[in-house]
């Protein structure tokens, strides 16, 4: 994968690991050694947009979006454009420095309905070790698993279900690197209130198969969505594509209860099959 070019006129400090862009959505600051957000922001000016596009579907004007593991807010900043200042987006990220980075990006874009948690969601309240990476050094500071006891900094572990005294959630975002369950399993009061529709990355042989059928017993219709990082059209214009044939692999859920427009997604019958990890355990 290349390295994006130096920016020819940095809006922050030269020296420092965190860099600013004027992009699709606003003002993004990002960690110019995150080899996929980072590098996606630098050089297009926006991160996995055809995702953004998919979710931009589930929401409307006014809603309360939850957005667990929403990392430096690429996303947050289209969802909150998206249900505008009469809604809300509560945005969950655990690691120190990336929440930091969360945080400078809805205050440069004055956006004064998210709040922004410094906390992991499982299912049971507490506290949860959280490794922390260099930021100085090249890495996938998106693809940090809690699961793999490596040492870090107790942070507080919420759960979806503290948030059901919300007049209404209806969209649930969920990229957690493994940890779907968990938190589904801390949120079943909220999602029995609210039905809201939930977009799951989905993308791990071990949790897959149980993932699927986790959310088929609690009501809900499966849809795949794999979009691709490259966005032909994105916001720079930039023809040449640094990341290949990358997508990323998600499930729109939309509970029998309720109808959605999901375009042509194509409908998750099959548990034991995922079409990119093929047959599972």
């Amino acid at each position: 994968m290349r390295k994006h070019p130096q920016l020819p006129h940095p809006l922050l400090p030269a020296d420092g690991f965190n860099q600013m862009v004027h992009g699709r959505n606003g003002y993004y600051v990002y960690n110019r050694n995150d080899i996929y957000i980072g590098q996606s922001l630098a050089y297009y000016g926006e991160f996995s947009h055809l995702e953004m596009q998919q979710l931009r579907q589930l929401c409307q004007m006014g809603d309360v979006v939850i957005e667990v593991g929403a990392n430096i807010g690429s996303h947050t900043l289209g969802l909150a454009q998206q249900v505008g200042p009469q809604g809300r987006v509560l945005a969950f990220e655990p690691q120190r420095l990336v929440f930091q980075t969360l945080c400078a990006n809805m205050a440069v874009n004055s956006l004064a309905h998210v709040d922004c948690y410094w906390a992991a969601m499982g299912s049971e309240p507490g506290f949860i070790t959280v490794p922390e990476q260099d930021p100085t050094q090249p890495d996938n500071f998106g693809g940090v698993s809690l699961l793999d006891g490596l040492p870090g900094r107790q942070v507080p572990c919420m759960m979806l279900d503290d948030f059901t005294g919300a007049p209404h959630v209806e969209l649930v975002k969920i990229d957690v690197e493994g940890m779907e369950l968990d938190v589904l399993a801390g949120g079943e009061a909220l999602l029995a209130k609210f039905a809201p529709h939930l977009y799951i990355e989905n993308d791990r042989p071990e949790t897959a198969r149980p993932l699927m059928h986790w959310l088929d017993a609690h009501g809900y219709r499966l849809y795949w969505h794999f979009p691709p990082l490259f966005n032909p059209d994105n916001h720079f214009g930039r023809s040449d594509n640094l990341f290949g044939h990358i997508v990323s692999a998600n499930m729109v859920c939309i509970h029998r209860s309720r109808q959605a427009d999901v375009g042509h997604l194509t409908p998750i019958t099959d548990f034991s099959f995922h079409p990119i990890l093929g047959h599972l355990p």
